[in-house]
């Protein structure tokens, strides 16, 4: 069994956190199973309506007795504040924030008896939210899949262990297996933080034409998707300077090449993106996919994937620790 610091603080088994990926993948099925198979499971709870968001909080109660995060981004609070007292009001055990500046958000969750872990892309960053109090760091390179910046994983998680401790940091970018597990701990991480990994699993609440998707994509065939900004803008209040990564499709393909006109088309194109976010169909304009997609080959149950990727790690450290035994 592999345990640190980052599992003594959260009260869990595993060093693993499924990242929570939106309404679109990440639903009270997906973090309940990983939560009962040891780990930390996450609720997505960005672009969710206040009742949506309730009823999935009640049935994941119903689903496990253990730990479990809810997952929101920073530009969705600044306009739905109301998301995160829903967490709070009720009992989220973990609350984690992506892609902004958390301001009072942890202290909120402190008083309210929740820990609080928070997403970066750069060292500074990491310095801000550390001075802010969270609870756990996650360092995300430019591999993932979704919303992040251009430091690479290998880089950027040694760097951000130096600025931030002791306050436990997870890895996050291009990691989907036992051996990303173990770098990740020799990185000096306490952890790891996967989404594209538990895409591919049978709880995953997308499509299977996505899930197929992932499982045929080489990590090539993922790419940043620049025109986003032009689309929804850059958003403001402290956000972070973030565009994300996805599979290449037509309608990628198509705007990439035509930002100027991507932006004068914004509106229509939004409501496009939107719709297919509440319909489930995000594989036909932007599914958000990491670098990792080169290393899935199969879609599997997410206690499977966890207990595969604690025996891959274990193997992989102790085959290290003979090069030197």
């Amino acid at each position: 069994m592999l345990r640190t610091t980052f599992c003594e603080a959260l009260g869990v088994e595993h060093p693993i956190v499924q990242a929570g990926m939106g309404p679109f993948g990440s639903g009270c099925e997906l973090a309940a199973a990983v939560s009962n198979a040891g780990a930390l499971g996450s609720l997505g709870g960005s672009a969710r309506s206040p009742e949506d968001l309730r009823q999935q909080l009640a049935v994941l109660r119903t689903l496990t007795e253990r730990p479990f995060a809810v997952n929101f981004t920073q530009p969705w609070l600044q306009q739905h504040p109301e998301s995160f007292d829903i967490a709070l009001e009720m009992h989220a055990p973990v609350v984690s924030l992506a892609l902004g500046d958390p301001g009072d958000l942890p202290a909120r969750a402190h008083e309210a008896g929740a820990l609080f872990i928070q997403q970066v892309h750069t060292v500074e960053q990491a310095l801000l939210v550390a001075e802010r109090g969270v609870d756990v760091i996650i360092a995300q390179g430019t591999e993932a899949g979704g919303f992040g910046g251009e430091v690479s994983t290998v880089a950027l998680v040694p760097q951000v262990v130096d600025a931030v401790g002791p306050v436990p940091v997870l890895a996050a970018g291009g990691i989907a297996d036992g051996r990303g597990l173990a770098a990740a701990l020799v990185l000096g991480a306490q952890g790891v933080n996967l989404g594209t990994r538990f895409l591919a699993s049978e709880e995953a609440a997308i499509s299977d034409e996505w899930k197929r998707a992932i499982l045929a994509a080489g990590s090539q065939d993922t790419v940043k998707v620049d025109v986003w900004d032009d689309i929804f803008g850059k958003p403001g209040g402290g956000a972070f300077d973030v565009v994300p990564r996805a599979l290449e499709t037509p309608f990628i393909e198509q705007w990439q090449g035509h930002r100027s006109d991507a932006a004068i088309d914004a509106s229509r194109l939004q409501g496009e993106i939107m719709s297919a976010i509440q319909q489930q169909n995000m594989e036909r304009f932007v599914p958000f996919t990491g670098q990792s997609a080169g290393l899935i080959g199969d879609i599997l149950p997410a206690r499977d994937i966890v207990r595969r990727l604690i025996v891959q790690a274990t193997e992989a450290l102790e085959s290290t620790s003979r090069l030197y035994s």
